[in-house]
């Protein structure tokens, strides 16, 4: 996709991204790089995290909304002062529109569409999911289009043909749960404490992947479905705990190594399959659980025996932060795309109409 040929798109830009989807309150600056208008340089990514949701053992929506308000300015002050910018310095805000938690959304919403209008300068609002994976142009190397991306967090699995950095196609998705979640309840259910999906993969780097079998779902096509494996594991650790209750304690390494490993190989399986369908053999990961060691071991193992040219982002651009909603942001805008300040929040946002 080739940009406007137009005196704009050829000064720096300066942009403020805030990030409030879920449960971290982010914020970024970005400026365009003078040598080159399609890329810039991250001048400061600052992530609050909320620390109050571990003791219900998951995010609680009113609560990480509460969080937001108490968060949101400190957290856009230090990105400010980090960039060593000004407000008056800003040519554009860009937010997560959706998909997340509404009120969640609505903070971060609210306070971009108020500063964009004191400060009289455009608004953008991005798709969070398409931010997780042009978060891969934060930093080089950068994928070449066209560019098959595995997109796994908390909330999604989709396996994205990535044409342009705004044109994408969703060739695959779970049907039910998302593999982070999976993950989670794997976690929950095994007494970790919140969140969950990083300690599985801790102890799992302890333990045997063989030492137990669990079912892989292999539905048609390119799609996911996790629901059957989070009740497999369910009944799997309540018929062994009636025989031991302590079954879970005594072969906690072994079957996180275990569940890791069948995860993995469903959300590989499908890739593959969708690298032989596409002959695609640029290959991305993004999203929270593509910070997990065992997919990644996985996929640098595949790519180097069948030769994918493999992305993998740094763990910092992994997990939500607010450095990939201005990636995103900036995209938008060096293309003209705008929001007006009657734009809403979108909780199920669409993937194909940001």
């Amino acid at each position: 996709m080739d940009l406007p040929n137009n005196s704009s798109s050829l000064k720096p830009v300066t942009l403020l991204a805030i990030e409030s989807s879920c449960d971290e309150t982010a914020a970024a600056v970005i400026r365009s790089s003078n040598s080159n208008e399609k890329t810039f340089d991250l001048l400061s990514n600052v992530i609050a995290t909320q620390s109050v949701h571990q003791k219900y053992g998951g995010v609680v929506p009113e609560l990480a909304s509460r969080a937001h308000q108490q968060y949101i300015v400190p957290v856009v002050k230090e990105a400010l002062q980090v960039a060593n910018v000004t407000k008056s310095m800003l040519n554009a805000i860009a937010f997560t529109q959706g998909p997340g938690l509404l009120g969640s959304l609505l903070v971060g919403s609210s306070f971009a569409k108020s500063l964009a209008f004191a400060l009289d300068i455009p608004l953008v609002g991005v798709h969070h999911m398409k931010a997780h994976i042009l978060a891969h142009f934060i930093e080089p190397p950068y994928p070449k289009f066209p560019f098959l991306c595995l997109t796994v967090s908390g909330g999604h699995t989709q396996i994205v043909i990535v044409r342009d950095y705004l044109e994408m196609e969703v060739i695959g998705q779970t049907l039910d749960d998302a593999a982070g979640e999976a993950f989670d309840k794997a976690a929950k259910l095994l007494g970790l404490p919140y969140p969950g999906g990083p300690l599985i993969d801790q102890m799992a780097q302890l333990g045997n992947a063989a030492a137990f079998a669990f079912p892989e779902t292999n539905i048609p096509g390119l799609d996911y479905s996790f629901s059957g494996i989070k009740t497999a594991f369910m009944n799997f650790l309540k018929n062994n705990e009636q025989k031991n209750p302590d079954f879970a304690k005594d072969h906690l390494p072994d079957i996180c190594a275990s569940i890791q490993h069948t995860l993995v190989n469903m959300l590989v399986g499908k890739l593959e399959q969708a690298i032989d369908q596409t002959n695609i053999t640029e290959v991305a990961i993004a999203g929270g659980v593509s910070a997990n060691s065992g997919l990644r071991k996985v996929l640098q193992t595949n790519a180097s025996n069948y030769g994918w040219n493999l992305y993998i982002p740094k763990l910092a651009y992994c997990t939500d932060n607010a450095a990939m909603i201005a990636a995103a942001g900036f995209f938008q805008y060096i293309m003209g795309k705008r929001a007006t300040l009657a734009v809403s929040p979108q909780p199920r946002m669409p993937f194909r109409e940001s």
